[in-house]
Order: C-alpha cells, then structure tokens, then sequence
C-alpha cells in the first residue's frame, strides 16, 4: 500500500485492527545519517564553489553546478527532506484502530 512517496507494509489480518509496520525509506534518504551529510557537503560545495570561481575561472566554473544538485538529487529542499527521512526512517509507526490512527514510537 502506497501513500504519497512513502511506502506502508500492511501487517493486520482482515477483520483485525488495521495496524501498519514503520515506512521504508523514501526516495531521499540515504543508508546512514553520515552519508547523508558528506552528500550535503559535496552538492553545497560544489554549489557554493561554482558561484565563488565565477569571477576566476569564468563560464567554466558554472560545470560545477550539476555536479552539486546530482549530489544533492535535485535541490537543496530534496536534500532536506531526505536528511529528515533519514534520521526519522524506522523510529515511527502509525497505527489506525476504528477510522483514528495514531503516531506512536517505534520500540528498539
């Protein structure tokens, strides 16, 4: 079962309180929170250095760009939302009991 870009394992039985296992990843996350940040600073940088060399390398330095949003997989808000997704993949689980679902930490 899918909801919006996060993806749900169903884990009741029909007739059973509809209960959902924690989301898998999504489509921004990475494998660890370390990853993640090296990702960051290698888009950010090469962003933030194909603007700085403009005025010494000229045109030639704005090849760094996709460089930077390949590394950051589209935009500075997709890293962002990847780097919430995670840090937050596997500690929630939401539970829906009679047309309410609810929040609920998931136990380590």
């Amino acid at each position: 079962m899918t909801h919006g870009t996060t993806t749900m394992t169903r884990t009741a039985t029909p007739g059973s309180a509809d209960v959902r296992a924690a989301p898998t990843r999504g489509g921004f996350a990475s494998g660890t929170v370390p990853r993640h940040l090296a990702r960051g600073a290698v888009g950010f940088g090469a962003l933030a250095g194909s603007l700085a060399l403009l005025p010494v390398v000229g045109l030639a330095s704005l090849l760094l760009a996709p460089f930077g949003l390949i590394a950051l997989r589209g935009c500075p808000m997709c890293w962002a939302i990847g780097l919430v997704e995670t840090v937050s993949a596997g500690r929630l689980r939401r539970s829906c009991t009679e047309g309410s679902c609810n929040l609920t930490r998931a136990k380590t």
